[in-house]
């Protein structure tokens, strides 16, 4: 089965853009690179990936969009602008000419003010994202679900992809605020959802019983034709291994996916991202 991991990371510290990586955060504060865990990505059955910001500046999209146009493995790139510069949509227009520019991703859950992206002043960044449809990557914690569904509303046009299910918090066990608030989102016909980033929010609740609750609910929220899977890596070895992850979401998805395995492990990455019009 063709399957593309659709939320990956790359890095190189000397770059010094990554204002968020600390020497505490071990295992992942060194250089990592696609070559660093391709074996174990192809061995779970991965194909391409599709390469995530992970820091604030339009010079690391550049970076990964010089990684992604030498590198086959990489389906494209999610990356960032500054969207409240006064040429952000020209600077949008300027990404969109480069068929390997997914999306964008404002990295929102960083920000002091929750509600940020959502006053007008946004509107023609947004505007211009869906004009080029790019996908914008909700980077979002369980709190600020319900700011995605109104971003949602505010700009229909707009492809919103919510990383990492929101972040639910599955190691307290308190999910009623994030089972009502993805139910709300899910509504919203514009959003879909990415099947990743579970296992750092688990602690050990990380068994297929803990897990599979939360799967399950983000099937009934999201329907099998708006979920995508992927991995969060390295971020991800913080928790777990790539095998590891890929094993389990394979259970997962064979479980609550039974006739859909194909569309959560690829054809809707394809539909919502690589089948972007113009590109």
């Amino acid at each position: 089965m063709d399957r593309i991991d659709a939320h990956m990371h790359v890095w190189r510290l000397a770059r010094g853009d990554y204002d968020w990586m600390t020497p505490d955060l071990g295992a992942i504060y060194r250089d990592l690179q696609i070559d660093d865990i391709w074996n174990a990505a192809s061995a779970a059955g991965i194909s391409q990936t599709i390469l995530v910001q992970a820091a604030a500046t339009s010079a690391e999209t550049d970076y990964l969009l010089s990684l992604a146009a030498a590198d086959d493995r990489v389906a494209g790139v999610i990356g960032w602008v500054d969207l409240e510069a006064p040429g952000a949509a020209q600077e949008i227009s300027r990404y969109a000419k480069d068929a390997r520019i997914l999306g964008l991703r404002p990295m929102i859950a960083d920000l002091a003010d929750p509600h940020w992206i959502l006053t007008s002043s946004f509107a023609p960044s947004l505007d211009a994202m869906a004009e080029y449809g790019l996908v914008f990557d909700g980077h979002a914690r369980a709190d600020l679900v319900p700011v995605m569904t109104r971003l949602a509303d505010l700009h229909p046009a707009l492809k919103i992809v919510l990383n990492h299910a929101g972040k639910p918090q599955i190691a307290s066990g308190n999910l009623t605020a994030w089972r009502d608030d993805l139910r709300a989102l899910g509504q919203r016909a514009n959003v879909t959802c990415k099947l990743s980033g579970l296992l750092t929010e688990a602690d050990t609740r990380t068994d297929d019983a803990a897990l599979g609750e939360v799967v399950e609910h983000i099937r009934d929220c999201f329907g099998p034709g708006r979920i995508l899977w992927g991995s969060d890596w390295p971020v991800l070895n913080l928790a777990s291994t790539y095998a590891e992850w890929a094993a389990q979401s394979a259970r997962l998805i064979d479980r609550y996916f039974p006739d859909h395995q194909h569309a959560v492990w690829s054809d809707n990455a394809r539909r919502i991202y690589l089948n972007r019009p113009g590109a």
